[in-house]
């Protein structure tokens, strides 16, 4: 990933295509995009998983993550010198490729934009982090979100 010029520090950023997308030195944001293709299955799920988890430290501080059939939610903090549309683009680029090579197929497998949220306060990092928590168990996936094979938490 190439690493970019950090945004100036407290400095708001706003960008628009479909969505709008808020961005702040620091922030840590809870972060959900969408497949586009046929759903995940569960080989599928944990490659997604496993390659989010590849770039903490290196790229952001990874909070937790939960890859489901048709979605992916991640909590992260992108490293000073790194924006956050440059990690969404390339962890969904690495993974559709890998994805492809696996399906023997070409095409898009992410819907093209992502929903980004910047997390304002140790309360609502809480509620993401309990969101994605319990996403599988609400998607009726599994009744032990700690046995559900998407999930990762960070625990420290």
């Amino acid at each position: 990933m190439r690493r970019r010029q950090a945004l100036p520090p407290d400095q708001l950023h706003i960008t628009r295509r479909h969505l709008p997308h808020w961005t702040m030195a620091g922030a840590t944001y809870f972060v959900t995009f969408r497949l586009c293709s046929t759903p995940l299955d569960t080989a599928e799920i944990i490659l997604v998983r496993d390659h989010i988890r590849s770039g903490d430290p290196a790229y952001y501080d990874l909070s937790a993550a939960s890859v489901l059939p048709n979605h992916v939610h991640m909590l992260l903090k992108p490293r000073t010198e790194i924006l956050l549309r440059r990690i969404t683009k390339a962890i969904k680029g690495v993974t559709a490729r890998r994805l492809n090579r696996r399906r023997r197929r070409r095409g898009s497998i992410w819907q093209e934009e992502s929903f980004d949220r910047i997390v304002r306060d140790q309360k609502e990092f809480d509620e993401k982090l309990n969101y994605i928590l319990l996403n599988d168990v609400r998607a009726g996936l599994t009744d032990d979100p700690w046995n559900y094979p998407g999930l990762y938490i960070k625990r420290e």
